[in-house]
């Protein structure tokens, strides 16, 4: 039975922000380790593929960068199936060769935090209008 089609891009949206809390409280902890460098995840390709999956849009729909030169080389997507894992550089590393800037991890923070609680606002009123047509259905009996 299929609850509904924003129901698995939402669970999908809910996973992936977990795992960026988890990547961005490990930068936290670790500000103080040297040559440390702060870890992020990018999974916005992997819930717009998740969105096209669950509302059945075609991949054809994606604008595609122009090749004007047989000499220019072919874009490479990503892997759908997880998010991609890089380092977030381009703060000046400190002396002991860490790079963590406490003020962007607590900013990313506090966004990620945001979202997942919109998310999870999203899949409670999607519980209750379930819950509204199952107790209206049981007045009906």
């Amino acid at each position: 039975m299929e609850i509904g089609k924003a129901h698995n891009f939402m669970v999908s949206a809910l996973n992936s922000r977990a795992t960026r809390q988890k990547l961005i409280a490990s930068n936290i902890a670790n500000i103080d380790t040297p040559f440390y460098r702060p870890r992020d995840v990018a999974f916005e390709k992997a819930l717009s593929d998740e969105v096209k999956k669950s509302f059945g849009m075609e991949k054809d729909d994606e604008l595609r960068l122009a090749q004007t030169s047989p000499n220019h080389l072919e874009g490479e997507l990503e892997s759908p199936e997880k998010p991609t894992l890089f380092f977030r550089d381009g703060h000046g590393a400190r002396n002991d060769g860490n790079s963590v800037d406490l003020d962007v991890e607590t900013t990313e923070m506090s966004k990620n935090m945001v979202m997942y609680k919109a998310v999870v606002s999203s899949l409670r009123k999607e519980s209750a209008i379930f819950r509204s047509v199952i107790s209206a259905s049981e007045k009906l009996n």
